[in-house]
């Protein structure tokens, strides 16, 4: 989303780097730029009025004017500017209140509503909740449809409501069937409309009186820019949301929402959209994101998603293989499988610091496919094959790649990559494994 913005700061950070010395007259032309880079990402005019102003002041005070290394103390200004705009720090979402807890969806029409309940219910199961779906958008039969079949393949029960239901009367009624069924918090996915009018904010505010939501999150398209920013003013001023969920951040958009809302409504981002499965909806960190702006990684992030597919037991047993160099080819192909589970390779690339702002990330193409031509090639393999590589001879190597879809040539690379491994094994083993993260290959 933010890599031309990226691109235009990092070549403003350069310029400033490579004065040495910085005048109040070089710091004027770079906070131009960058106040031309915030405006063309779609950033509010008020907000990029305020947020040059501040920058200007710190940037011509003493910290570093009197810096022995003025060009990084711009970028790190930048950095806590950048921060603090998008509100500092991950604000939760509030499940405060008697249980069942409801937490009201709310939005336009087409902005991700239905599929966000469903990644919402993921992420309240993560961390101990029992979540129950309410359908209450009465006015479109597939909505109402989509949250069934999202409750039937998470296996999140969906209270059964229908077109000639109320929508007032279907949150009520929902608040006794979730007890029922042992749930203890509410997902509302309410109606939307393709503009805001007073007929759906008149229903909304109903429902909040009749329900009284512990939290009410405004789920708003990240690709709409600026109109996200006035759509949260609008819905914020009837209900007095708690938060935003922007979705679609994996998309185009130039960013100008994400670095808008908080500083235009005082409501936070609580969560970020960014992918279409159910599993890619993130809390959102004003810091974390304020680095990835910023061409410096997301380091925690990364972790986390580490830790969210690692599992203890079988990191621990890949660790005593690796001491013993016992790592066979079905380890591997364990190893891709778990990579896989953390997302696109560019996105994990981008995390890591240095990389995804580097000339040569920029001109590489990363292709997630290979992983799955890796993991065809593997499954192709006999078991004793996948323990010995090295009995995979010309003719196994024709049948794999056969059986696999794929050419000898793709087997080859395969073999030869995973050898190249083994050799890095042996060599961390001679010096303690050091650097080595548990249960994840350097790859």
């Amino acid at each position: 989303m933010f890599d031309n913005l990226n691109d235009k700061l990092n070549a403003v950070f350069k310029k400033l780097k490579g004065h040495g010395k910085l005048t109040e007259k070089n710091i004027e032309a770079g906070l131009k730029e960058i106040r031309m880079a915030l405006l063309e990402a779609d950033v509010h005019y008020r907000v990029v009025k305020k947020f040059i102003a501040d920058l200007k002041e710190r940037s011509l005070g003493r910290e570093v004017l009197t810096s022995l290394t003025p060009g990084q103390q711009i970028v790190k200004i930048v950095n806590e500017e950048l921060t603090a705009l998008m509100g500092s720090r991950n604000e939760a979402l509030d499940l405060s209140g008697t249980h069942p807890v409801s937490v009201m969806l709310v939005g336009l029409q087409g902005s991700g509503k239905t599929t966000t309940s469903g990644k919402l219910a993921v992420h309240l199961r993560s961390i101990g909740k029992k979540p129950y779906l309410v359908p209450a958008d009465v006015y479109r039969p597939a909505a109402i449809d989509q949250l069934i079949k999202l409750g039937n393949q998470l296996s999140v029960p969906v209270f059964p409501s229908s077109t000639d239901m109320n929508p007032v009367g279907i949150c009520r009624e929902a608040r006794t069937a979730a007890l029922k069924a042992s749930c203890d918090t509410l997902l509302l996915d309410t109606a939307g409309r393709l503009h805001v009018n007073e007929e759906l904010m008149a229903e909304l505010a109903a429902i909040k009186e009749a329900v009284k939501p512990s939290d009410i999150l405004l789920v708003a398209d990240a690709m709409t820019g600026q109109d996200a920013v006035n759509i949260a003013g609008a819905f914020d001023e009837a209900l007095d949301i708690g938060g935003v969920v922007l979705t679609k951040m994996d998309g185009d958009a130039r960013g100008g929402a994400a670095l808008s809302i908080k500083a235009i409504t005082n409501k936070p981002i609580k969560f970020i959209g960014v992918g279409e499965k159910l599993s890619q909806l993130e809390p959102f960190h004003p810091d974390r994101m304020a680095s990835s702006i910023l061409g410096m990684g997301d380091v925690l992030t990364l972790i986390e998603k580490a830790q969210a597919v690692v599992d203890e037991k079988q990191a621990a047993e890949l660790e005593k293989k690796l001491r013993k160099s016992q790592f066979t080819l079905e380890d591997f192909r364990d190893q891709m499988i778990q990579i896989r589970k953390m997302g696109s390779l560019s996105d994990l690339m981008k995390m890591i610091p240095g990389v995804g702002n580097s000339k040569q990330f920029k001109n590489l193409k990363v292709d997630d496919r290979e992983l799955i031509k890796v993991e065809a090639i593997i499954n192709s393999m006999t078991p004793r094959e996948r323990e010995k590589h090295t009995i995979i001879n010309g003719s196994r190597r024709k049948r794999i790649a056969g059986g696999s879809g794929t050419r000898v040539q793709d087997v080859n690379q395969l073999l030869k990559n995973y050898t190249q491994v083994m050799k890095m094994m042996k060599q961390l083993n001679k010096s303690g494994m050091r650097g080595l993260s548990r249960g994840m290959l350097p790859f």
